[in-house]
């Protein structure tokens, strides 16, 4: 598909130059291949300018003047019709062309496409189980952890009962200490006892030999 532009390149008026030369730029600046036909120099290309303008899109007195939008034999617009669509950014719909990806044109159209499809926000946004994604990878990921849980609980066990443990000998031992140190004063209280039993015998017998002496 071939852009062509219709322009005067001997027009006299100031306004027709300004308006060829601003539809001949912003084409540039969008990089559209474009061709332009001269309808002061071809009087073929004034008369097939004319003759496939459509009758309600010619002017009251019936004579387009230039610039003319074509893409092949299709019709686009004038400059009023071209500018309209440069400022609602659809340029490349006025010109009958898609427009290149990542274009805001490109973007609006997008936009539009959802808003009429209805889900297809939704549709394009939904994720893919994990499942589904690393087939079963997850899974075996599940099993492995719930090993290393299984294991850091057993460990944890066996630690409570090691403390454990310790804290009954801890305990015990607590216990034992006053045991013994009771065995040890009786012991002492016996050993008391027996000494002042000896004594007693003593003097018992000590008595007992004075009196057979008098």
């Amino acid at each position: 598909m071939v852009i062509k532009v219709f322009l005067a390149s001997s027009s006299g008026s100031t306004a027709i130059k300004k308006k060829q030369q601003d539809v001949v730029g912003f084409l540039e600046a969008l990089k559209v291949d474009y061709t332009q036909l001269d309808i002061a120099c071809n009087e073929e290309n004034r008369m097939w300018m004319r003759q496939n303008v459509p009758e309600d899109r010619k002017p009251t007195n019936g004579i387009p003047l230039p610039p003319q939008i074509f893409n092949e034999a299709s019709y686009c617009g004038d400059y009023d019709t071209f500018f309209d669509a440069k400022e609602d950014n659809s340029v490349y719909a006025f010109l009958g062309l898609p427009p290149p990806p990542g274009s805001k044109e490109a973007e609006k159209a997008d936009k539009a496409d959802i808003v009429e499809n209805g889900t297809h926000a939704e549709e394009t946004n939904t994720e893919v189980p994990v499942e589904e994604r690393n087939g079963n990878t997850h899974r075996e990921e599940e099993k492995l952890q719930q090993a290393a849980d299984e294991e850091e609980e057993a460990q944890d066990g066996e630690e409570e009962e090691i403390t454990e443990g310790e804290t009954a000998d801890k305990e015990t031992a607590g216990d034992e200490t006053p045991m013994e140190e009771e065995e040890a004063v009786e012991e002492a209280d016996e050993a008391h006892a027996e000494e002042e039993e000896g004594q007693d015998e003593e003097e018992d017998l000590e008595e007992t030999q004075e009196e057979e002496a008098e």
